[in-house]
């Protein structure tokens, strides 16, 4: 039976992005259907997550499922027999994938967007907090290629998109993440030579433009 798989996207969100490379990872079919999320919400986003309202969701045979961490989990059980598992197999690990997953997805977005929408003493803290944040996940990496040691994985699928607005920071934050972290930056440069992640992430000039023509609007 043949699997009919759309995604409902948008092209600069992180967190649709994780979907696109983990889809790619192991080698899925899919249709990304663009959502104009700045304007009107199409009628199949509103049926298909209509507690959220939000991408991305996998649409897997008629059958939607949200949010982005879920959505990999989803792809990792569903195929888990296509390419290499996202989630190690050794519990403590899993655990441990699951904790810097979650610290992901409640630290960096949200302080990294405060770097862009705001100024003054909120902008220098929240540029403060985002390298400190980005020195913790580099500690956690330490001398490995990827967080999952040798093996491209969940943290890595997770963390990853975000790599495309560190010029955004940058920029906004008049700082250097080569200076600031150096590992990070070395690891973001080694997932993009993967082609699920470099098919997947847009171009981090076009983010800039794009974030920086929200704050004029």
């Amino acid at each position: 039976m043949g699997e009919e798989l759309i995604l409902l996207d948008f092209w600069s969100s992180p967190f649709t992005a994780r979907v696109r490379i983990a889809l790619r990872e192991k080698g899925l079919e899919f249709k990304s259907v663009d959502e104009d999320l700045l304007g009107s919400k199409s009628q199949l986003l509103l049926e298909m997550n209509p507690v959220h309202k939000q991408v991305p969701v996998l649409i897997h045979n008629g059958k939607p499922v949200c949010e982005s961490t879920i959505i990999l989990h989803y792809i990792d059980e569903v195929w888990r027999d296509k390419a290499a598992p996202l989630m190690p197999s050794d519990p403590y690990e899993r655990a441990n994938a699951r904790f810097w997953a979650d610290y992901i997805d409640r630290k960096i977005y949200s302080t990294a967007k405060l770097v862009w929408t705001s100024r003054g003493e909120v902008q220098e803290t929240a540029k403060k907090n985002i390298i400190e944040c980005f020195k913790l996940l580099e500690s956690e990496l330490g001398e490995k290629p990827f967080f999952g040691g040798d093996i491209f994985g969940f943290v890595d699928v997770s963390l990853v998109p975000f790599s495309c607005r560190f010029y955004t920071l940058e920029k906004c934050g008049n700082f250097s993440m080569a200076d600031e972290c150096p590992k990070l930056v070395s690891w973001a440069e080694r997932c993009m030579e993967r082609e699920s992640v470099s098919r997947s992430l847009p171009d981090q000039y076009k983010v800039y433009d794009f974030v920086m023509g929200l704050q004029k609007k």
